[in-house]
């Protein structure tokens, strides 16, 4: 197993396939590096080397009780990216990934990145504000620290449901699925999968996105329940320049899942543009 050591000394898990041009994947939360499989398989057939870590506090890196943050997620990240030596590397980051992604590009610039995706992203706030009106209100957040705080299990038993859209009448749900989320979900720690909820919910990545200078994709389901279209990707995308949009009408939170197939599609589409 590879690891590289945060700033902090906090262990980092990646994995390193291929010998292609790189794209470098962030995992959404509460999951791991394993939750982009189907990504990593299909752009690694298609001549690329994938690389995906999973966050501090879950799946197979440190459990720190400290910098369960965006900017500690971000600079781990670069740390990382400089081990590795990356050149004109493409980002891909879901949901919390996505603003790992975006908060990376804040504090470090594109200097080693040639194009950024951003599925289902966080950016540039999830939580209602006086000025950010189409976020959630924070009841829901803490809902969520409710839940893993009580009952991690089921709690993310239940809340793979509405992740996926396996909620709503006519889906077809797939229990493997559901089973896969539940055991990425509690291979992390739940101190740090508690705090992360605050680091999600609650940092503006506004300043980050007016950072972004290379080509960006965003991609994001029409029907997730989890990151509002509204408040998400259709305000993120405006304020990207040249930023392409693409909304998988009826799509879920989970789209790399459940969606794999196209999101395979759009994102070879895009790296090879």
């Amino acid at each position: 197993m590879s690891y590289v050591r945060s700033q902090d000394g906090t262990r980092i898990f990646y994995k390193d396939w291929g010998t292609g041009r790189p794209v470098v994947f962030s995992h959404g939360w509460p999951l791991d590096a394993d939750a982009w499989d189907a990504q990593m398989l299909f752009l690694l057939h298609n001549g690329y080397r994938v690389i995906a870590h999973d966050r501090r506090g879950h799946g197979r890196s440190d459990q720190p009780a400290t910098g369960n943050d965006m900017d500690t997620f971000a600079d781990d990240l670069a740390v990382l990216i400089e081990a590795l030596d990356l050149k004109s590397a493409a980002l891909v980051g879901h949901s919390t990934g996505g603003g790992e992604v975006a908060r990376y590009v804040g504090r470090h610039g594109t200097r080693r990145i040639g194009r950024i995706v951003l599925i289902g992203a966080v950016p540039p706030l999830m939580l209602k504000t006086a000025t950010n009106p189409q976020g959630l209100p924070m009841c829901v957040f803490d809902g969520l620290r409710a839940g893993v705080a009580a009952n991690r299990p089921q709690f993310f038993q239940d809340l793979a449901m509405a992740f996926h859209g396996y909620d709503r009448p006519g889906a077809k749900r797939s229990q493997a699925v559901i089973d896969s989320f539940c055991l990425r979900g509690i291979r992390g720690g739940i101190r740090p999968e508690y705090d992360c909820i605050e680091a999600f919910s609650e940092t503006d990545f506004n300043e980050d996105l007016k950072k972004f200078n290379v080509p960006t994709l965003f991609i994001h389901g029409g029907d997730d329940q989890f990151v509002p279209f509204v408040a998400s990707a259709s305000a993120a995308s405006k304020r990207v320049r040249n930023s392409t949009l693409k909304v998988y009408a009826g799509g879920s939170h989970g789209i790399c899942s459940t969606h794999a197939d196209r999101v395979n599609a759009d994102l070879l589409a895009f790296l090879e543009d």
